[in-house]
């Protein structure tokens, strides 16, 4: 069918076009790849969070991470060329990561990772609405650096509402080209508010997003991201995480 050129001309113009369209460049994990992989190492951080002694060293970290590579076909410098892709196009990256949250969020939800005080309550003024535990810590052998929440209250959140997320964080590198990043993410129906921020150093951090006042919030999300593969750095310590609300005044 090929020999007639009218028809050859016709399948290498589709077949460019499919290969324009496509977002992902040849050699790193596909949208949908890259979201099977994350879900499994997303839950595989919680279990070193949640069991410490058995997942103390990290050898066993390691491991166990491992252990996702092989289920998925992949290597370790396949995972990481693609999130290093994946986080210079973080509009990409945060799409994917919220199709990830969707599919993980009873598990995460089931295995502990959820404060008591955590549930949206939007009669009052000012609330605690941080989904995920209060502190983490980065280190260098860890293949996922970051802590990704998502918040979905059952009522959307009163017009206006006001996010602050705080920490407490310690252990940078002042000579470090890689800092943590911060982005705080507000969808008000038909519209998303954005902020972030870059952490330059130890200490108190906070990122304040002011939503439209006309609209009210359907959800609030973001990540906390240190992206660093320099190995010379110990580690990066994170506590006191909070994600407070405020009604609009």
């Amino acid at each position: 069918m090929l020999n007639n050129p009218r028809i050859y001309r016709l399948a290498v113009v589709i077949a460019l076009l499919l290969t324009a369209c496509s977002k992902v460049p040849d050699g790193i994990l596909s949208e949908k790849r890259m979201q099977g992989v994350l879900k499994d190492m997303l839950l595989a951080e919680s279990m070193t969070n949640i069991d410490y002694s058995k997942y103390k060293s990290d050898t066993m970290k390691v491991a166990l991470f491992e252990s996702v590579f092989r289920k998925h076909g992949i290597t370790r410098a396949d995972y990481d060329s693609s999130l290093m892709w994946y986080g210079r196009n973080l509009d990409i990256f945060m799409k994917v990561y919220d199709r990830t949250l969707k599919d993980i969020n009873n598990s995460i939800t089931a295995l502990g990772d959820v404060q008591a005080d955590a549930a949206p309550v939007t009669n009052q003024d000012s609330v605690n609405i941080w989904p995920r535990r209060s502190y983490t810590t980065f280190y260098p052998s860890s293949p996922f650096n970051a802590i990704v929440f998502n918040v979905n209250p059952e009522s959307a959140y009163s017009s206006g509402s006001s996010f602050v997320l705080g920490m407490n964080i310690w252990g940078l590198d002042r000579k470090g080209l890689a800092k943590p990043e911060l982005r705080l993410c507000a969808d008000q129906f038909d519209t998303t508010v954005v902020v972030n921020k870059s952490i330059l150093g130890d200490g108190y951090h906070s990122l304040t997003l002011k939503t439209i006042p006309t609209k009210r919030v359907k959800r609030v999300y973001g990540y906390i991201r240190y992206e660093n593969r320099d190995s010379s750095y110990f580690k990066v310590y994170v506590d006191s995480l909070s994600l407070m609300k405020y009604n609009y005044r």
